[in-house]
C-alpha cells in the first residue's frame, strides 16, 4: 500500500489544523499550540520535553538497538496580521492569523509522529522539533540551538518543509544548495536641528537627507553586488515630522536587505554605511545606523538534498519533483539549524498561486503566504506527512 494512503482518514488532522488556524499565538508565546502538541504526543507514547526556548517542544521517539538519529521540523507561530476569511475556523483573534500555514506544518509533524509511534518500523531515534518563534526575525530556531537543542537531542542531519506557491498541489521543490535568501533589516536615523517649516535656514534638515539617501540607495546592488549574483536592498520606511509644519530634529529611512551569502550581505552593509555617512555629511546631519542580521541563508547540504528529493519521488513520482529550483528571496530562520548540522529546507505544493483549492468563501485572492485571505491546504497534510515518515525510516536505515 502506498504510504500516503495509509493517511486515507486524515479527518482528525484536518480538525485539528482548523483549531490551530483558529487559535493563532505570535512568536515565544504559543502556550495553547505547545500544549496541544505536548498532550498529543504524550498520548502516543512518545517522550516529551516542552519549554525549549520558552515554548518550543521536543517529542523523542525511539525504537530499536540503532543508534542512527534524525530531526524533523515544524515551526508553531502566527503572524500579526487581521484575517480576511469568513470560513468557520477563521481566527478568533483580531490581529492575529496563520498566513503562512505554519498550522499546516505543525499538523504535518503530528501527523507523522502518530504514524511512527505506531508502527514503530524504524530503528533508531526520530527528533520532532516544534520550534516556536519563525517569524518577525525572532529567531526562535536560533534560541533553540543557544538552548542545546542539539546537545540534548543528538540529530545527524535535519529537514523541514513549508508549503509554497508551486505548481502541482503536493508537489515538492527543493534545490543543493541556497533556496532562500538571508534576512536582515536596516535603519538610518539622520540627526538634524528642528525648526519651523517656514524657516528651513535656521535649522539642519534631516527629512532631506533621508530623501536623498533613499534615492541613492536604489542604485546601491549594482554598484557593489557582481551582476551574476542576486541581492536586494529595499527602502521600505521613511519617517519624518509630526506635523505638516515642523522640520524635526530627527527622521529615520529603514528597509529589508536580502542576499544569498555572507560576502554579499557584507558589501551591502558597508555601502549603505559609506553612502549613508557620505549624506549625512553633505547635509550637515549626524547618521546613526544599524543593520540587523535576523537570519542567514538558507543553504541546503548537497548530500541531504539529494537523500531528500529521493524519498519524495518514492512518495510522489519523479514528475512531481523539482530538485533545482531556483532560490527564492524570502527567508526562513531554520537557516540557523542547516549551519548547525546537515540538513535540507523543502517546498510542499500548497497551490498554483491561484486560489484553486479554496472553499467558495476564500474571496477571490491568490493562496500566497503572508496574505490575509490566506489558508493552508488540506490535501497536503498527508503527503507532507508521508514524506516526514519515509525520510525517518529511510535516514535511520542507512548502515
Amino acid at each position: 500500500m502506498n504510504l500516503v494512503d495509509s493517511f486515507a482518514d486524515i479527518s482528525r488532522f484536518v480538525a485539528l489544523r482548523r483549531d490551530i488556524h483558529m487559535h493563532p499565538e505570535l512568536g515565544f508565546e504559543e502556550h495553547r499550540t505547545s500544549k496541544i502538541v505536548a498532550d498529543l504526543l504524550r498520548e502516543w507514547g512518545i517522550e516529551v520535553h516542552t519549554g525549549v526556548a520558552g515554548t518550543g517542544v521536543v517529542g523523542v521517539l525511539r525504537c530499536g538497538p540503532g543508534t542512527r538519529t534524525i530531526g524533523l521540523r515544524a515551526d508553531l507561530d502566527a503572524l500579526p496580521l487581521q484575517e480576511e476569511n469568513h470560513f468557520p475556523h477563521r481566527s478568533q483573534h483580531d490581529g492575529r492569523m496563520h498566513a503562512c500555514g505554519h498550522d499546516g506544518h505543525t499538523t504535518m509533524l503530528l501527523a507523522a509522529a502518530w504514524h511512527l509511534s505506531q508502527a514503530r518500523d524504524f530503528d533508531g531515534t526520530v527528533n520532532f522539533i516544534f520550534q516556536p518563534a519563525e517569524e518577525m526575525g525572532k529567531a526562535g530556531a536560533l534560541k533553540m540551538i543557544e538552548d542545546g537543542l542539539f546537545e540534548r537531542f543528538p540529530c545527524e542531519a535535519v529537514f523541514a518543509l513549508h508549503n509554497f506557491a508551486i505548481g502541482t498541489v503536493g508537489s515538492f521543490a527543493l534545490n543543493q544548495a541556497a533556496l532562500m535568501a538571508s534576512s536582515n533589516t536596516w535603519r538610518v536615523t539622520m540627526h538634524g536641528r528642528g525648526t519651523h517649516a517656514s524657516l528651513p535656514h535656521t535649522g539642519v534638515d534631516p527629512v532631506a537627507a533621508v530623501i536623498n539617501l533613499g534615492q541613492q540607495l536604489q542604485s546601491l546592488v549594482a554598484r557593489v553586488i557582481n551582476s551574476e549574483q542576486r541581492a536586494l536592498l529595499a527602502v521600505t520606511q521613511i519617517q519624518g515630522s509630526g506635523a505638516p509644519n515642523v522640520i524635526p530634529d530627527q527622521a529615520w529611512v529603514g528597509g529589508t536587505a536580502r542576499t544569498f551569502s555572507t560576502d554579499a550581505t557584507d558589501r551591502l552593509e558597508n555601502g549603505l554605511r559609506q553612502i549613508a555617512e557620505g549624506v549625512a555629511q553633505a547635509h550637515g546631519c549626524r547618521a546613526e545606523i544599524t543593520f540587523r542580521r535576523a537570519s542567514p541563508p538558507v543553504v541546503n547540504h548537497e548530500r541531504e538534498a539529494r537523500f531528500a528529493a529521493e524519498v519524495m519521488r518514492e512518495v510522489v513520482g519523479a514528475d512531481r519533483v523539482d530538485d533545482n529550483y531556483p532560490a527564492v528571496m524570502g527567508a526562513e530562520d531554520f537557516a540557523h539549524m542547516l549551519r548547525a548540522r546537515p540538513g535540507c529546507y523543502a517546498f510542499i505544493g500548497n497551490d498554483n498561486g491561484a486560489g484553486g483549492h479554496r472553499l467558495p468563501d476564500h474571496g477571490p485572492g491568490p493562496c500566497i503566504i503572508h496574505n490575509t485571505s490566506f489558508d493552508f491546504n488540506d490535501e497536503i497534510i498527508p503527503i507532507g506527512a508521508s514524506y516526514f515518515v519515509r525520510l525517518a525510516q529511510k535516514w535511520l536505515a542507512q548502515s
